[in-house]
């Protein structure tokens, strides 16, 4: 639980903020992998940030910035049209539990808050070319695509611990390979034997995916098979799997010609991020911050 100024902030706030980092750092380059990896520190960030915006939305409110109603109304017919009609969008209110007063109030206030951030980042200058430049060469490997495979599995996990399950499972799994050895379809395989929901909901396609993202004997042995490669009988901790590799891409350099303008925008959200934190920090100074 977290109070700022004896008001708790709503868990979804939290989640907000967390989608959005990731969100981020997913369109600026940084690999999912990568993004798991630095999970935990996302979610203290998130908090973090979830306090900053109870900060500022108090802020907003004590100065009073102003926000018209022409605002407000241009907002909502912008929305309107982004849903497809005005019926449409009322469904959307009903759905999330508000409706067109609260949702008006909602926007007000929000609106007060991008007014403030815009006063507090007005000023920071704009990242240079040279400044582009540097920093995409003491991060390049950030912005290289790693080698990535698509590839397809069945899985048959025992249905206990029992040395006789384990065997039936392992029995299983081996007239499955030897069907698909044969010339038997993977896909159709996988809708009827696959222990996992990625048989029947997709022929056991587990989609594009790159080093790490799965357990470590998974990782393995796919990324060691040739393209249109079949496996032996895998062991994880989920049971027993084979697995057939579909396609795989290289990994590639990075190259600045076309991440430019994706670097720039990165640092000019750094920048203006960094003006917005001193400004929350002297607010953070003030109040009565609870982390329970």
């Amino acid at each position: 639980m977290i109070k700022v100024n004896g008001q708790e902030i709503p868990k979804n706030a939290v989640e907000f903020e967390l989608n959005r980092l990731i969100r981020f750092y997913a369109e600026h380059g940084m690999p999912e992998d990568k993004i798991r990896h630095e999970l935990p520190v996302l979610k203290e960030r998130a908090e973090q940030q979830a306090i900053g915006a109870k900060l500022l939305f108090d802020e907003a409110a004590r100065l009073d910035i102003p926000v018209s109603n022409d605002e407000i109304e241009e907002r909502l017919e912008e929305m309107k049209a982004e849903a497809h009609g005005e019926e449409r969008f009322m469904d959307i209110l009903k759905k999330r539990g508000t409706n067109i007063v609260e949702f008006r109030n909602q926007l007000k206030l929000g609106r007060r808050v991008d007014k403030l951030v815009e006063q507090i980042t007005s000023g920071v200058p704009e990242p240079t070319d040279g400044d582009v430049e540097k920093h995409f060469k003491e991060h390049a490997e950030e912005y290289g695509k790693a080698q990535q495979v698509l590839a397809q599995h069945i899985l048959v996990t025992p249905k206990s611990d029992s040395a006789d399950d384990k065997l039936a499972a392992i029995s299983q799994i081996r007239d499955i390979r030897k069907r698909v050895e044969e010339g038997a379809d993977f896909a159709t395989e996988a809708a009827a034997h696959s222990d996992c929901p990625s048989g029947k909901q997709a022929g056991g396609s587990l989609g594009w995916f790159s080093r790490g993202m799965m357990v470590k004997e998974f990782d393995e042995a796919v990324f060691s098979l040739p393209v249109n490669g079949l496996s032996d009988i895998i062991e994880t901790q989920f049971g027993y799997h084979i697995i057939y590799k579909n396609d795989e891409h290289a990994a590639s350099e990075p190259d600045l010609s076309e991440v430019f303008e994706q670097v720039r925008d990165f640092l000019r959200h750094a920048r203006r991020g960094d003006a917005l934190a001193a400004y929350v920090d002297e607010l953070r100074s003030k109040a009565k911050i609870e982390i329970l």
